[in-house]
């Protein structure tokens, strides 16, 4: 049993960091895409039940520490559509679709290499892009509500320098002490796990804004990451495996209001590297455990959606802004990396971050048109001539390296 101790509490550790550090994320773009209270509630167990189930399914059967989250990025990208034609159940008839292409790109690898194929630099644009509007959100809180929001903020920034894990978690559980202070208590609201089924309706505005990005978004920003972080501890699970039971349970999981699961990207560390366990054939025991802990914290999603109604809606903005701090400097890098692609990337970032709907259409897919356009473009002149080492633009090109090696996985 002692041998079992310490990945069993790095699985624990790995749902409390993966569910205190997102949820309010989750929870805001359910809302933002037109979910009440309860179909909120129930969207947030959906995923922790999904989130479970597969972590516990594949674990077991591989052997392998695949840890399992919902989409924080397409969670974002929710925030950044907002409402669309049909409203909810056209939100859930998105969750769908997106669920059946990420099983469609396990069956079908040729649909995993189209989506490769488009170019980093536009993929980390268009994602920077979605999740600028959260970024910022920490500084509208200073200004809005500077008692409730300058505590938490400042919990982020010294737990970020010397327990980075815990930043989200520590600024999280600081406002909900500010809320518990200014609020009316909990008493006013029903804090019980609620199970609301939604009947997906299909509107073309929400396949576009909703369905393709989030796909694209999640295999870019979580699948792909999460098996480059598998790879560096040596550990190579077949995707299609992953697809197809991520996949599956996102489309199961969509008419209880959950928008989409994936393999983790930031949260894969804690279970995949030596502090889960010495032995690295044990340390799927801590992804086991995570994804069992994962269904125990769902049983809370009604305090989670309780904590959030009885907040300022910008400090809970706020919380999931500084979760996503991160992956904003990573999708710039990435948007920026390559020279030759930048203008394109700009593009696609302005145009996603300018909250533009056209046609019924949200900012995400336009983005994807403006840079792809750019792209385009730019690929039909005449390349100049230019010296060895030297960029088109006469930059020194970088050395083959760290970042060499991310645009090639990034293209797997």
């Amino acid at each position: 049993m002692a041998r079992l101790l310490q990945p069993m509490l790095a699985g624990v550790v790995t749902a409390l960091v993966g569910f205190a550090s997102s949820f309010a994320v989750v929870l805001a773009g359910l809302r933002a895409v037109g979910a009440d209270q309860d179909q909120a509630t129930s969207g947030l167990l959906a995923l922790c039940l999904a989130n479970g189930v597969v972590a516990i399914w594949l674990g077991l059967r591989q052997r392998v520490p695949i840890t399992i989250a919902w989409s924080t990025p397409g969670a974002a990208l929710l925030v950044a559509t907002g409402a669309v034609e049909g409203g909810f159940p056209a939100a859930v008839g998105a969750f769908v679709v997106s669920g059946l292409l990420i099983t469609a790109a396990g069956l079908f690898p040729p649909l995993g290499r189209w989506i490769a194929a488009i170019p980093t630099p536009i993929a980390g644009a268009m994602l920077a892009g979605v999740l600028l509007n959260l970024c910022v959100a920490p500084v509208r809180a200073l200004g809005e509500v500077p008692l409730m929001a300058g505590p938490a903020v400042l919990t982020w920034a010294l737990l970020s320098r010397s327990a980075a894990k815990w930043a989200i978690p520590g600024a999280l559980l600081v406002a909900v002490v500010a809320i518990a202070l200014t609020g009316p208590g909990l008493g006013t609201v029903d804090v019980r796990p609620v199970v609301e089924l939604t009947a997906p309706s299909w509107s073309a505005a929400a396949m576009i804004s909703i369905a393709f990005p989030l796909f694209l978004v999640t295999m870019a920003s979580q699948n792909v990451p999460g098996m480059a972080v598998l790879a560096r501890y040596g550990y190579r699970p077949p995707l299609r495996g992953i697809l197809l039971g991520t996949g599956l349970a996102s489309t199961l999981g969509a008419p209880l209001g959950g928008h989409a699961v994936n393999l983790a990207a930031i949260t894969a560390a804690l279970t995949a590297g030596p502090d889960a366990d010495p032995d690295p054939g044990r340390r799927w025991i801590a992804s086991v455990t995570a994804g069992a802990s994962m269904i125990v914290l769902g049983v809370g999603s009604g305090l989670a959606t309780a904590l959030v109604l009885l907040s300022p809606p910008v400090l809970i903005e706020a919380v999931a802004g500084l979760a996503l701090i991160g992956a904003l400097a990573s999708a710039i890098t990435a948007a920026v990396a390559e020279p030759q692609g930048r203008e394109a990337a700009v593009v696609t970032f302005v145009v996603t971050a300018s909250g533009l709907t056209l046609l019924g259409v949200g900012a995400a897919f336009w983005g994807l048109v403006a840079g792809g356009a750019m792209t385009f473009l730019h690929r039909r002149r005449k390349a100049p001539q230019t010296a060895p080492g030297e960029t088109a633009s006469g930059e020194v090109a970088p050395e083959e390296g760290a970042a060499g090696e991310g645009a090639r996985i990034s293209r797997l």
